[in-house]
């Protein structure tokens, strides 16, 4: 062989690992020789403990009602292991499948008011759902512009190289109207994609956008999953409640791991025909795998469910809310007032590290965010509120977070 052998250029036209890892792997390797990444112990009482001997309470994670330790969501895992003895049936469900699925599906659609195909991940569920949402088979026929939120989680965005094999993509400011408005004026159909509820604090103008969903004929697909059980009549999250557009131009998919205490992943259809339900399930990607929600799985799903349909719910999410009002009178951010049970402390790039490190050695876990997962000098410290956090350890965590250089409640910029 004579000359040199061809070397690829990329065209980085939707993703960029050069400068993701490049810039993002060095803040990583930070947090993880500070102690505050890839850390490993034991929970017992909603208490880590590490083989140091070292303990803390994890103020970083996603379970706003503590449902994921509450024994009869154990117990559904369990006792659904024996009822339907297998735990995963291994071959994709349109060849042949148990009933285990079906039940899931049959009692969170009643719950959700909703038509419910469950999913192993919502990464898995977004993969599959988008590109026949590009190629115009989910929706009207009509190959949309994929209009992509700039904030959009890492799951919705990875979509977009093959999004793009099918039609146009672009990608937007956070939550910018007007140019949505520009797009819809300009294509014949538009889908765009954001969360309902970002993962560092907030909701999607959820009215607004039904606005634009009559005016022309939108199709949003939202990603729920930080607000589903934690907001909402028997928890059904932030985009169904609020939107008037729970049609066949509004699809959700929210996870069942969070506020739901479970696992897997609900994806909530309106005004779509028995057909959809077949479509997606031979065609959605890995919906269509053998890579589904195992029984152990829908066991806790379906007990999770049954408390979403009592009292204790309220309880949970006025205890959660109470939780969330408290550390809004300690201590100062941006999502101040909302319900929304994530908080930023702003810290700067250079400190926010060393800040989370002095906060694990007084006892409580806040991750350290930084540049890729926020923008560039938007570093901070994610705090998620839950309902099975004490005042006690509220109040001891803002005060640990003051002396890390987060501003009291009340003090002017």
């Amino acid at each position: 062989m004579t000359g040199e052998r061809k070397r690829i250029t990329p065209t980085h036209r939707y993703r960029n690992n050069d400068k993701l890892v490049g810039v993002g792997n060095a803040f990583w390797n930070s947090s993880e020789e500070h102690g505050v990444a890839g850390i490993v112990g034991d929970l017992t009482d909603g208490v880590f403990h590490m083989a140091d001997g070292h303990e803390f309470v994890n103020f970083t994670v996603c379970s706003y009602l503590d449902l994921d330790t509450h024994p009869k969501v154990i117990d559904g895992a369990v006792d659904s292991l024996r009822r339907f003895g297998v735990l995963d049936h291994c071959i994709p469900r349109t060849r042949v499948q148990t009933r285990v699925l079906l039940e899931l599906e049959e009692s969170l659609g009643e719950l959700f008011g909703a038509t419910v195909i469950s999913a192993i991940s919502t990464a898995a569920a977004s993969t599959g759902l988008l590109p026949l949402i590009a190629s115009g088979h989910l929706g009207d026929g009509t190959r949309p512009l994929m209009v992509f939120d700039k904030n959009a989680h890492v799951s919705l965005g990875n979509t977009k190289p093959t999004c793009a094999d099918e039609t146009e993509v672009v990608t937007c400011r956070h939550h910018d109207l007007d140019f949505l408005e520009d797009m819809c004026r300009t294509y014949e159909r538009v889908c765009y994609v954001v969360d309902g509820s970002d993962s560092l604090g907030g909701y999607a103008p959820v009215e607004e956008l039904a606005a634009l969903q009559d005016k022309y004929n939108m199709l949003v697909f939202y990603d729920d999953s930080h607000s589903l059980s934690a907001y909402g009549e028997r928890g059904i999250g932030y985009v169904r409640s609020h939107s008037p557009v729970l049609d066949e131009r509004t699809i959700t998919v929210a996870t069942l791991t969070k506020g739901f205490g479970a696992g897997g992943t609900a994806i909530l259809l309106d005004g779509y025909p028995h057909a959809t339900r077949r479509l997606i399930e031979r065609f959605a990607g890995p919906l269509g795998y053998s890579q589904k929600m195992n029984a152990a799985a829908v066991g806790a799903a379906l007990a999770s469910a049954e408390i979403h349909r009592t009292e204790e719910l309220d309880r949970l999410q006025g205890k959660l809310r109470a939780n969330i009002a408290l550390f809004d009178s300690l201590l100062q951010t941006e999502q101040a007032g909302s319900t929304y049970p994530i908080r930023l402390v702003p810290m700067s790039d250079d400190t926010v590290v060393d800040a989370a490190q002095r906060v694990f050695r007084a006892g409580f876990y806040t991750s350290p965010v930084f540049f890729p997962i926020v923008a560039r000098g938007t570093a901070g410290l994610r705090v998620m509120l839950r309902a099975g956090q004490s005042a006690e350890q509220i109040t001891r965590l803002c005060a640990v977070l003051v002396e890390a250089g987060a501003r009291p409640a009340g003090i002017a910029a």
